[in-house]
């Protein structure tokens, strides 16, 4: 059976006497800081929405939500049971567990916030969020393939690789697939999207199209991905990941078809 050996990826980038530098906490610095300055770069060629002193207040609000909705939501998804046992686990964030779909929850519950604090419009200042939410994404998936983590199922295709804590067996690499999907493609999507004045003009439909899409790919990419090994398979055989997206799915088709019914 054909198969790749793990590259010698170390996950600490330096080590800086008793501190460690990680790919995966550079990761989420890089996400924050070129999300941040691609939002401020979209608000003005929108001179119309928020403008881009909003983005750049905005942006500890979306570190905090990011970071806080992660872990709370790892904790409530994947996690609960270890946490109701043992409470004080909760706070040791260097042991890991983040959740995509809590952080999203929590970057959602800073906006409306911060929209409501500085009386802005909801979804005109969730549209540019959306364009730009796939870059942190793929950066993360990136740093999930070299952690060894997150790896997917046994296969025998050519490219499958054998992880360090993966087994024996070759396994789909698909953090690259997610990177490449809910990452690249999905911003090339979105920054397509955005070049429409038409689509701009409605506000909620950038939104719903991240939703959407993220719904459609992370989905489709769990059929390749080990579930989580402390939960399995859940309803009628779906994955944990698979049940979050669904209602994520829902959520933006509903955006799209009401913004496209509704005059610029």
């Amino acid at each position: 059976m054909l198969a790749l050996a793990f590259p010698p990826l170390d996950p600490v980038l330096i080590h800086i006497g008793p501190l460690a530098i990680h790919w995966y906490a550079l990761a989420y610095l890089a996400g924050f800081v070129l999300g941040w300055r691609a939002c401020m770069r979209l608000a003005r060629q929108n001179a119309e929405g928020p403008s881009p002193q909003h983005y750049d207040d905005f942006l500890t609000w979306a570190v905090i939500g990011t970071l806080l909705g992660g872990r709370l939501g790892y904790i409530l998804f994947y996690q609960s049971d270890m946490y109701i046992r043992d409470p004080l686990e909760m706070l040791k964030i260097w042991h890991g567990g983040m959740s995509f779909h809590g952080g999203m929850l929590g970057v959602i519950l800073a906006a409306w916030l911060f929209t409501r604090r500085n009386k802005l419009s909801f979804f005109a200042f969730s549209d540019l969020l959306a364009c730009v939410a796939p870059i942190g994404l793929g950066l993360g998936r990136l740093a999930n393939f070299v952690n060894g983590e997150l790896f997917g199922r046994a296969t025998d295709v050519p490219w499958g690789v054998v992880f360090p804590h993966g087994g024996n067996l070759p396994r789909h690499p698909s953090q690259l697939y997610e990177a490449g999907l809910e990452g690249v493609a999905l911003f090339i999507i979105l920054m397509f999207l955005a070049r429409k004045p038409s689509l701009r003009a409605r506000p909620g439909f950038l939104s719903g199209a991240f939703l959407l899409g993220y719904g459609v790919f992370r989905f489709a990419v769990e059929f390749f991905r080990e579930p989580d090994a402390q939960l399995g398979f859940l309803f009628a055989g779906a994955t944990m990941g698979q049940l979050l997206c669904v209602p994520m799915i829902l959520l933006g088709a509903f955006l799209i078809l009401r913004q496209q019914r509704r005059p610029a």
